[in-house]
């Protein structure tokens, strides 16, 4: 087996189709090479060595170490240097390359080759010996850092004060001298924090590097980015080597980092910077302050300091050349890095720049019309998820913060307000014109009201698919969820974090993006739908097939879901309309009741407040289907728990206290996710639905009758694991029907369907299919019921479950396509058998996911209903779903 490929010197083993071998930058350093670009010649050690110098104990096979030897002799060919040698030596680079961009995640050696012999040959063969020393001195520095991991701060301080010593502010006013009086004190500080001198071989300093390379594929931050950008820990990393060119040879001499479009506003500019007499390092540390690539940038900023356009105009004007050439070949937006030695200038990496969502957009739509793309390209060049950057509000990032702690990013978007710790306070300070953060040790549905006046939801427990990130979703809400550090104390008033307290009305802010917790205010930037937002979603509603639906139940969610292109409501929740303050007393009522005529008062009383509320839902969505979930949640979390709730519905039911409290201990259940609810209800108490469909049927008729346009109702009955289940109530809300219509005179179309969310009913899906005219896959209630795992409790250890690998992704934010999956494909399937025309959906969290989406597709379901804020996240991710399809 070949491990190592070479490159440039007329020579190409590998090409841009070679990055799970090479790694981006190897595949792109051959590419750059074969298509003529001046490229210093090197090799590329692939990515299979790297997993098999993990399985094989850290250690290099003599087969590597005869090829690499190969590719050092390649090197010294095309430089006519050698390797090692006192009198013309050759220095290379050593850098990792993944298969995809991580940027700082991964070590990188330069100036390796040299030793206290060679440092002498490149000082004449170079006739600059202040160059010569100066690149030893960041050699030293830099391997003693990433290879031996020695400590840092002792080779900053002693720079430091070497320059302060001589009065000097940069590291360009340092004289040869200087930097050989730094290179000694650096090899004693090696000696003494190593036990060992600094290695002068040069071939144990590459081999230390290549492992050092290798190593940093599973250093910590490596780690952690992976996990974060879902990057497999088996792809492993390559490692370059490469001839080392010099931006640090006098004022002709210069290295630089560039894009070819401006990656945050997606300009077509150029769009870098650059620092004369340096190596590329020093352009990203901060140590000095770059110059401006062209002049048009420096002007803009108001900067003095020549740009490169004005101060290298020859090699500028070559590297806008090559710019536009590597675009075009790409065909999109490039990140470069390139070095000038003495006026020649020398490429050293490209690769597809990392962008805003503002700017992929533009981007993407410019170069579609520009013909450099073609559309279906453009729709698959923008990444679904990154549209939250342009539907939320963001922390302005040039603001300072004081962060608190961190939890789990359960609803993008920023917030700042004042604190509140009850959902009551939070509607009436929000009502008083004030912003308010509610926090919560977790939510419930009592505490609909406050989420929905709040600006943000903070909560202790709980993850990213519990309550408060679900309906925080819903209704485009930032909320943190799972902060487990904070320690909250409703009835005091107080959280605690850190030796730190937060009091009522003191002010926080949350960003649902990063899940960071920060004291204070900080400004947030407002987004911006731009022109080429509609564009792209256009582009990509022409090719989707899935129909893309919402999860909404009030008028709000519904305007909100239709301006993002939304094709009806895929899950109408009831349940949330039964916690208006005007109506809570009525629902405990009812519930309390101990006979069938105690509900019936009470559900008279709910009927047309219930109906209003389909009317406002259904005359935003008339024309349009609308699924309505009849109630699902157990009754216990309607019931009051204070001593003034249960004074309030003992006077409505006229009934007394005591007999109400045991009435509501009766009705305790230890586990009430899987006790009774959702149809279980229905069965016990089919007045209940019976009530709401007709307030369903009453309402679709009101809108039809004036806006001449009849919404179509889909009922759908809930927690259904039997055929008899869901023939029981279709039963019901056909006899509502039938009344309401022979009552009104007028009929509207309408289907009664179930929520598959348990997997008794996914195998059953064939008989259930000859009464259900269609199916919603809850996914988040499957997952659940499936894995046997609470969403609510689970944050505590999937990510430990995730980074073991037992799972690929936290399986209720990414559908566990595998398990999960295997039962919704199986319903399908069966449910199609049964019944041809059956219309299939997803309406769980997973709806708005892309992976899922994707699983979605191939599956063949119908549509996906998602949040409305991540509508047109469904409707690109649908699209591109089509076209890998």
């Amino acid at each position: 087996m070949t491990y190592v490929y070479r490159f440039g010197g007329g020579v190409s083993d590998g090409g841009k189709g070679d990055k799970n071998l090479l790694g981006g930058k190897g595949a792109n350093l051959a590419e750059m090479a074969s298509i003529g670009l001046p490229v210093p010649p090197g090799f590329t050690i692939s990515t299979e060595m790297c997993t098999r110098y993990y399985e094989e104990g850290e250690q290099f096979p003599q087969e590597l170490r005869d090829e690499v030897a190969a590719g050092i002799a390649h090197i010294e060919a095309v430089t006519e240097k050698r390797f090692g040698d006192p009198a013309n030596p050759l220095l290379v680079s050593v850098r990792s390359g993944a298969r995809v961009s991580m940027p700082g995640m991964m070590d990188t050696v330069l100036n390796l080759g040299l030793n206290d012999d060679t440092v002498e040959g490149l000082a004449k063969a170079a006739d600059d010996e202040r160059f010569a020393w100066d690149s030893y001195r960041r050699f030293i520095q830099m391997y003693a850092d990433v290879v031996l991991e020695l400590d840092h701060g002792a080779f900053e301080e002693a720079l430091e004060i070497a320059k302060e010593d001589n009065g000097f502010t940069l590291d360009t006013e340092m004289s040869a001298a200087d930097w050989k009086a730094l290179v000694a004190q650096y090899k004693a500080l090696v000696e003494e924090q190593w036990g060992k001198p600094f290695p002068q071989d040069v071939h144990d300093q590459l081999w230390g590097a290549v492992g050092a390379v290798f190593g940093s594929w599973q250093s910590e931050r490596a780690k952690v980015y992976r996990r974060l950008n879902d990057i497999p820990a088996n792809w492993g990393t390559a490692v370059n080597v490469q001839a080392m060119v010099f931006g640090n040879m006098g004022d002709t001499s210069a290295t630089g980092v560039a894009f070819t479009r401006d990656p945050s506003k997606g300009d077509r500019a150029y769009y870098g910077e650059f620092l004369i007499n340096a190596q590329g390092e020093d352009v990203v540390a901060g140590i000095r302050t770059p110059q401006y690539l062209t002049k048009a940038a420096r002007e803009e900023a108001g900067a003095k300091p020549a740009s490169m356009e004005e101060a290298m105009p020859e090699v500028y004007r070559e590297l806008a050349a090559v710019f536009d050439q590597l675009e075009t070949h790409y065909r999109d937006m490039q990140d470069i890095e390139f070095t000038v030695e003495q006026a020649k200038l020398w490429m050293l990496q490209t690769r597809s720049g990392k962008r805003t969502a503002k700017a992929a957009l533009k981007i993407a739509v410019d170069m579609a019309n520009e013909g450099l793309i073609t559309r279906e390209e453009a729709i698959a060049r923008v990444d679904p998820a990154a549209l939250d950057q342009l539907l939320h509000p963001t922390l302005d990032p040039e603001a300072k913060r004081d962060v608190l702690t961190k939890g789990l990013p359960a609803s993008p978007g920023a917030a700042s307000g004042k604190v509140v710790f009850d959902a009551d306070t939070a509607e009436k300070r929000a009502a008083a014109g004030e912003s308010v953060i509610l926090v919560r040790v977790e939510t419930s549905p009592e505490d609909i009201h406050g989420m929905h006046a709040a600006k943000g939801i903070l909560t202790a427990r709980g993850g990213m698919t519990s309550h408060a990130a679900v309906v925080a979703r819903g209704m485009g809400r930032p909320c943190v969820s799972g902060a487990g550090s904070l320690a909250i104390s409703a009835k005091d008033k107080v959280l605690r974090c850190a030796g730190r307290e937060v009091r009522e009305g003191d002010t926080l802010t949350i960003d649902g993006a990063s899940g960071e917790v920060m004291v204070g205010e900080v400004a947030t930037v407002q987004p911006e739908l731009a022109g080429d937002f509609g564009t792209l979603m256009e582009w990509a509603d022409a090719v989707r097939r899935l129909k893309v639906r919402a999860n909404a139940e009030t008028p709000l969610d519904c305007k909100t879901a239709r301006e993002f292109g939304a094709e009806g409501v895929g899950l109408c929740r009831t349940e949330h309309m039964f916690f208006e303050a005007d109506r809570i007393t009525a629902v405990r009522q009812m519930i309390l009741a101990s006979d069938e005529q105690g509900r019936r008062v009470a559900l008279d009383r709910l009927l047309p407040e219930q109906r209003s509320d389909f009317t406002a839902i259904f005359e935003v969505m008339a024309g349009l289907p609308v699924t309505v979930r009849l109630l699902d949640p157990p009754l216990h979390e309607f019931l009051p728990h204070e001593e003034a709730e249960f004074a309030e519905v003992a006077q409505a039911a006229g009934l007394d206290i005591d007999t109400l409290k045991r009435r509501a201990n009766e009705l305790h259940e230890f586990n009430p996710m899987l006790g009774h609810r959702g149809c279980r209800l229905g069965v016990t108490y089919p007045e209940i639905y019976e009530m709401q469909a007709r307030a369903i049927f009453e309402a679709a008729i009101d809108v039809a009758e004036k806006s001449g346009e009849a919404p179509i109702p889909e009922v759908m009955i809930p927690l259904v694991a039997t055929r008899r289940e869901l023939e029981l109530m279709k039963a019901v809300v056909d006899k509502a029907a039938k009344l309401v219509f022979a009552e009104r005179g007028r009929e509207v179309d309408y289907l009664v369907g179930t929520m598959i969310e348990l997997p008794r009913a996914a195998l059953k899906a064939g008989e259930i299919a000859e009464v259900g005219e269609f199916f919603s896959f809850g996914t988040n209630d499957l997952t659940q019921t499936t894995l046997g795992v609470s969403r609510d409790d689970a944050a505590r250890f999937l990510s430990t479950y995730v980074e073991q690998g037992i799972y690929a992704k936290d399986p209720f934010v990414s559908l566990d396509v595998e398990g999960v999956g295997e039962l919704v494909s199986l319903a399908a399937e069966r449910g199609r058998a049964t019944r041809g025309d059956i219309k299939l959906g997803i309406c769980g969290e997973h709806g708005g996911d892309p992976a899922s989406i994707a699983f979605c597709e191939q599956v063949g379901l119908d549509y996906v209903s998602a949040s409305p804020y991540r509508v047109p996240i469904a409707r690109l991710a649908a699209a591109q779903a089509a076209l890998q399809k």
